[in-house]
């Protein structure tokens, strides 16, 4: 069954009366929701034992997706992550088989460089053989070259809204990870009803829908409609 998810596990006070009432936060949410995207990791470091508290805190059916950090993505630009990717991979080990896929997010400035990427894909691959997903926001991934270069790695796009690259109609097939950011005000407007219908109809059966319009309280609300339209 789809995962449907919002970026973080915090709970706004308007529909606090859905969740658990007792336990941690990540408890409360765990009590509605079977999944959540990992933000934090792209800005600093967690120890282990956090990770491994988080596991130990949700249901066994329960998944996490994980951020890359960014010195991978932004600071390195993809270049020379054998060091940071094995580290990252350590830190997150102790979220066991609760580990959902590893989101990696380039920056806006990141063209595509058919070498330097190949080069940065194996080297994931030869570290780790779980699901990866990738959102990118520079117009050059919008080649065939690219999405032959995906596939031989078995990464798979992500379909954004706001959609700097991909829209929907570029997917042959339904996308296995919808990261919908919110518009026309990113990372706060709500989603329509309808507009929550729409993409609920994008998602496959193993995929993963997040909703990343955080910032005004949005993303839980809309995460419970969509969860209510299944």
């Amino acid at each position: 069954m789809a995962t449907i998810a919002t970026a973080a596990w915090s709970i706004p006070g308007k529909v606090a009366d859905r969740f658990a009432q007792e336990g941690s936060g990540l408890n409360r949410y765990a009590s509605v929701f079977d999944g959540v995207e990992i933000n934090t990791t792209f800005y600093r470091r967690h120890k282990a034992s956090t990770f491994a508290r988080w596991a130990g805190s949700v249901p066994d059916s329960f998944r996490f997706a994980v951020k890359l950090p960014k010195e991978i993505t932004h600071t390195r630009a993809m270049k020379d992550i054998a060091e940071p990717f094995k580290t990252f991979l350590a830190d997150i080990a102790h979220l066991g088989e609760k580990r959902g896929p590893l989101l990696c997010q380039l920056p806006p400035s990141l063209t595509f460089d058919a070498d330097a990427l190949e080069t940065a894909f194996q080297t994931m691959r030869n570290a780790d053989d779980g699901p990866i997903v990738i959102e990118v926001r520079h117009e050059t991934w919008a080649s065939a070259e690219a999405l032959d270069l995906l596939k031989r790695y078995a990464i798979d796009r992500v379909l954004a809204d706001p959609a700097p690259v991909w829209s929907a109609e570029d997917f042959e097939h339904p996308s296995k990870y919808l990261r919908l950011h919110g518009k026309p005000k990113i990372y706060s407007s709500s989603y329509t009803e309808e507009e929550i219908r729409s993409y609920s109809k994008l998602l496959t059966p193993d995929g993963w829908c997040v909703f990343d319009n955080t910032a005004s309280g949005a993303a839980i609300e809309n995460a419970l409609t969509m969860l209510e339209m299944r």
